[in-house]
């Protein structure tokens, strides 16, 4: 293998984006198997077989495409969970077990990213190896396999009888593995056997040898014994064998059968696609909504009686809407596997702050776009690893308090309208917002004095870059870094976060971010010569307002009162500062949208009516050199013209910190 590959070799590698796509589905597959054996205490068979199953094929995988370092690895992992499976081996460190197949999955995730990155996968395994060899080893120590042949003094009598209470007591000791002759109880002709060829038990034990010994040497009427150990801890003692029923045989047969063929068309049914060509199909699609608009919208069709061509441009926007929809199923893909990285972000927290915590996760069924995904997980493993190093107590502090020593985190989801709202909400001490104002003061973050600031503001603080309250620098907190890379990613695909929190009760953070950046279906709207698109899912009415019925409170906000509620106005020409002619509210159109239970009443020139639009993001010039609230893209109109489209969330958001 070459030691580097860029991307387009990657990509035209088919061999090699399978390799990479199918090996981190069984790290990740890896990885939840071994913390939720190590939350129940311990694997049971079938955990083990998919385990082995796993590393077997990473194993065999990764030495065809010659990267040996991962292949040597997953050998030697195999062979722990083969030995784990044949023997059975007892008195198992399960945590122990997991810290060391948990070491070598962290080690494949950072190989794999090399490769995945076009760079060789260099990483030393050597020592994680010995490790997993020193640990097998133990294991043969712990249990070992004996067999044990025993003849009792002629004359006895009852021997099959005797058989059965050796193996009854020796159960204390050890585990049985098999014995002959097996049916002692059940053939009184066994105690004949027992007679002349002696009764034989093979076992496990991690008892040392001379205990065992002791307990046969006390046992009544015993003549001799042979007692053997056995060498290879991986032997098969061969069972007798079994006569199977031939008509159960036939419908066991013609089950496998079926099974088979279900599995045949399952894996037919379902293909891997590449994520950049579903990028580029979007914007295929997004292409074609702009063209469709651009022809439907044309101005030159204007007083034209075009019967047949608007009942074929019907029936366009028809498969047009029908493909976009599909397109974008297609790249929804729910929450859960994010949701479920947490459970080790959680366990690693906690075995290195000796903590306790318990994560529930709810509505990881959820589906949002594939790219925001990617944009959420990071700051999802900040949130929660700050609850657990802020927010959670030790067992000691939480039992003073009269809590439950084990602390709690809930992950949930759920849909809000054209946005999915995350929830993180944990049941610690909560932020004190003296400490974080202190704090504030300190590193120069405050824009206005402390008694003007909401709790919501003060909270926002934490979110600052290069806050932090912590007093001394750890493996993960003082440096002033982490929690502002939360609002960063959030806001990159055009969400908010907001905390509240409350002292000794616990903190929760809301996460609101779209369901998709591609396509939406918006009302655009007139103010002077610009235009603006607002996400049809905001708005709740529009309508045109008397003079009469908009009033000014004592501090001079206009407000307006429609079937007995007031909301506020915001007019969007002296908001965005455009020139308009149409400044009296019976001549123009108020739109009231809502966002969160809040709402507001925007004045506009006039609506010119809905229309899907692409999402585009403002041009960098403008997002970088001017703060700019309430918008969160643009589009491209079917006459050519652009359209800001509004943030509905950050305008009533504005509005409300102008009014508090």
């Amino acid at each position: 293998m070459t030691s580097s590959l860029d991307d387009k070799s990657l990509s035209a590698d088919p061999i090699l984006e399978m390799f990479i796509f199918e090996t981190n589905q069984y790290i990740e597959q890896i990885e939840q198997t071994i913390i939720e054996g190590e939350k129940s205490g311990g694997f049971n068979e079938e955990m083990v077989n998919e385990i082995l199953r796993a590393m077997h094929t990473i194993k065999g995988s990764s030495a065809m495409m010659m990267y040996r370092g991962i292949a040597t690895l997953t050998h030697a992992l195999e062979d722990l969970f083969y030995y784990m499976r044949e023997s059975k081996p007892l008195n198992l460190d399960f945590h122990r077990l997991s810290d060391l197949v948990l070491e070598g999955v962290d080690f494949l995730k950072v190989e794999m990213i090399k490769i995945k990155n076009g760079d060789l996968p260099d990483g030393q395994s050597d020592g994680l190896i010995t490790k997993v060899q020193v640990f097998l080893k133990q294991l043969h120590n712990y249990t070992t396999t004996y067999s044990a042949l025993i003849y009792f003094v002629d004359g006895c009598e009852m021997e099959n009888v005797r058989s059965f209470s050796v193996i009854h007591n020796l159960k204390e000791h050890a585990e049985i593995i098999r014995y002959m002759p097996e049916d002692i109880l059940d053939n009184d002709e066994s105690a004949q056997v027992v007679k002349n060829q002696g009764f034989q038990v093979w076992f496990r034990s991690d008892k040392p040898e001379h205990e065992l010994l002791d307990f046969f040497h006390h046992l009544l009427f015993l003549k001799s014994l042979e007692f053997s150990v056995w060498n290879d801890p991986l032997c098969n003692i061969v069972s007798p064998v079994i006569e199977l029923d031939p008509i159960r045989t036939s419908e066991m047969t013609e089950e496998i059968k079926i099974v088979k063929s279900q599995s045949s068309f399952s894996q037919q049914s379902v293909i891997s696609v590449n994520v950049s060509k579903l990028d580029s199909l979007m914007d295929l699609i997004g292409e074609l909504v702009i063209s469709e608009a651009m022809v439907t919208q044309n101005p030159e069709l204007k007083n034209l009686e075009l019967d047949h061509f608007w009942k074929s441009a019907r029936h366009l926007h028809k498969i047009t809407g029908e493909i976009q929809d599909m397109v974008m199923s297609i790249r929804m893909v729910p929450l859960s596997t994010t949701f479920t990285k947490m459970h080790r972000i959680v366990r690693d927290m906690c075995k290195k702050l000796d903590k306790e915590v318990e994560l529930d996760i709810f509505g990881e069924e959820t589906e949002v776009d594939k790219n925001i995904i990617e944009h959420i997980s990071d700051p999802l493993m900040h949130l929660i690893r700050n609850a657990i190093d802020h927010g959670i107590e030790t067992p000691e502090e939480r039992l003073v308090k009269g809590k439950s020593r084990v602390g709690r985190i809930m992950l949930e989801a759920r849909n809000a309208g054209s946005d999915v709202l995350v929830i993180v909400k944990d049941d610690g001490k909560g932020i004190d917002k003296e400490r974080v104002l202190k704090r504030a003061r300190e590193n120069g973050l405050l824009s206005k004095s402390a008694e003007e600031m909401t709790d919501k503001e003060i909270f926002a603080l934490i979110f600052l870059p290069g806050f932090s309250t912590n007093e001394d620098v750890t493996e993960f907190s003082g440096r002033g870094v982490g929690m502002d890379v939360v609002t960063q990613n959030i806001e990159a695909v055009g969400g908010s976060v907001s905390v509240e929190s409350t002292p000794d009760v616990g903190s929760v953070i809301y996460i609101k971010i779209p369901l998709t950046l591609a396509i939406i279906d918006g009302m655009n709207i007139r103010v002077g010569q610009s235009r603006y698109t607002i996400p049809m899912v905001s708005i709740k009415e529009s309508f045109r307002a008397r003079d009469e019925e908009v009033f000014t409170d004592p501090e001079g906000h206009e407000m307006i009162m429609v079937r007995g509620q007031c909301f506020p106005v915001m007019r969007l020409h002296e908001k965005y500062k455009v020139r308009t002619e149409i400044t009296q509210f019976s001549k123009g159109i108020m739109i009231m949208v809502e966002s969160e239970n809040d709402n507001c009443c925007l004045f506009a020139d006039e609506l010119l009516g809905e229309q899907q639009v692409v999402v585009k993001a403002l041009p960098g010039y403008i997002r970088n050199t001017r703060s700019i609230k309430g918008l969160t893209g643009c589009t491209l109109l079917g006459d050519g013209s652009i359209s800001l489209i509004l943030d509905i969330a950050g305008l009533i958001g504005s509005v409300k910190e102008v009014r508090e």
